[in-house]
């Protein structure tokens, strides 16, 4: 059965973290996604809980009927310096901890290189990864990596290339809809190859920046290095939700008991109670349509 969950960070400003399972059963859901936050694991940064704010954590999400399948940490794993890449490594077996004592089978992250040094990124990488891999397979944990948008890999399959290469079915794929046209725009291609290697799928909506002659919309100076993306709700941009989850009924996922799609729109704060509930609805549907197809 799917599970369905909430990233709740829109939610970051108005709410403190342990009221983030009530206002996720508020909403309809039955599932959160435990991302950044500055109480618990912010980004870049050493985890800042302790025993009893992780029990407190638990007890809320107990209390509410809110399952935390997955957590997501950013840190900075692949940073081609030396002292970020081990001040990362050193965070991000902090969070592997506490996944452990919160009982979250899964933790998302990102490779979070530098694209300019893309080849010192990736051997830092897998020198991370020599690491955190033999402790997140010795708990038992499933890491699935998402390339974003300026990291020192962003096309899909590239990306599924550096995983592959850890030899380990402990590391899978995060698809993120709204990172699609980075990714290659390839989902017909893409998700067949990682196979059950998809750990997870992200939904939020993003114009394709390739269209218009490139001019989809404009970021200043001309010729300037930044990658822009939205994380609007469903129907609102240019990915292709009908060939999305027809593919991932096609491979399977939507019939897995480990499959996970997060609903993470992050554009629309001022209507984010509003933008959760359609974004709920909308998932319901095309996960029917999908299968019924």
């Amino acid at each position: 059965m799917v599970t369905i969950a909430l990233d709740p960070t829109p939610f970051h400003h108005d709410h403190g973290l342990l009221d983030f399972p009530d206002v996720v059963a508020r909403l309809g859901y039955d599932a959160m996604q435990l991302s950044p936050h500055v109480d618990f694991t912010p980004f870049f940064r050493y985890p800042k809980a302790d025993d009893a704010l992780v029990t407190s954590l638990k007890k809320r999400a107990a209390d509410a009927g809110v399952a935390i399948p997955a957590i997501l940490p950013v840190q900075r794993i692949s940073w081609p310096d030396e002292p970020q890449r081990e001040a990362a490594v050193r965070n991000f077996l902090r969070v592997i901890e506490l996944a452990v004592q919160l009982e979250i089978p899964v933790i998302n992250s990102e490779f979070s290189g530098r694209p300019e040094r893309s080849e010192d990124s990736e051997a830092a990488f897998y020198r991370s990864m020599e690491v955190l891999l033999p402790r997140i397979e010795r708990e038992g944990l499933r890491l699935n990596l998402d390339p974003h948008p300026d990291d020192f890999v962003e096309d899909g399959l590239e990306a599924w290339r550096i995983i592959r290469g850890l030899n380990s079915a402990s590391v899978g794929f995060v698809y993120v809809a709204s990172h699609t046209f980075y990714y290659g725009d390839r989902a017909t291609t893409l998700i067949p190859e990682i196979d059950d290697r998809l750990g997870a799928v992200y939904t939020a909506d993003s114009f394709d920046h390739r269209r218009s002659h490139g001019l989809r919309y404009i970021s200043n100076p001309p010729g300037n290095t930044a990658r822009v993306h939205q994380h609007l709700r469903i129907g609102d941009g240019d990915v292709d939700w009908a060939e999305l989850f027809g593919v991932l009924a096609g491979t399977g996922y939507l019939d897995r008991d480990d499959a996970l799609i997060v609903s993470n729109v992050f554009a629309e704060d001022e209507a984010s109670e509003e933008v959760s509930r359609i974004q709920l609805e909308r998932l319901r549907e095309l996960i029917d349509t999908a299968r019924a197809a």
